[in-house]
């Protein structure tokens, strides 16, 4: 087969295009969407690479699965540790107010 009948992995450009949402809205926009985003990248991922491996001959395109994944993985992280510092911020707040005396 020359590189013109190749065809592209179904999925994977979806794959590598949550993943890179998922980075840009965990560190810009709040972190629960950026995970929404990477646990749907990594679903699109996991189904790419199902089409992958039951036809490698025929698809092109696998760098953006390995890729889409690994940005998927470090928008899940990002958006996590987002959610510990909220909650550990939160709670100083609230531990402050709690135990201050307003006379």
């Amino acid at each position: 087969m020359n590189n013109s009948e190749y065809q592209q992995i179904p999925g994977s450009s979806n794959a590598l295009t949550f993943g890179i949402l998922s980075i840009v809205l965990s560190i810009f926009c709040c972190g629960p969407f950026g995970a929404i985003f990477s646990i749907i990248g990594l679903n699109n991922a996991k189904k790419a690479q199902s089409f992958y491996e039951n036809n490698p001959g025929n698809y092109r395109g696998y760098e953006n699965i390995n890729t889409g994944r690994i940005l998927s993985y470090i928008g899940l992280a990002i958006a996590i540790i987002l959610l510990i510092l909220s909650i550990v911020y939160f709670g100083l707040i609230i531990a402050i107010f709690a135990s201050a005396d307003f006379q």
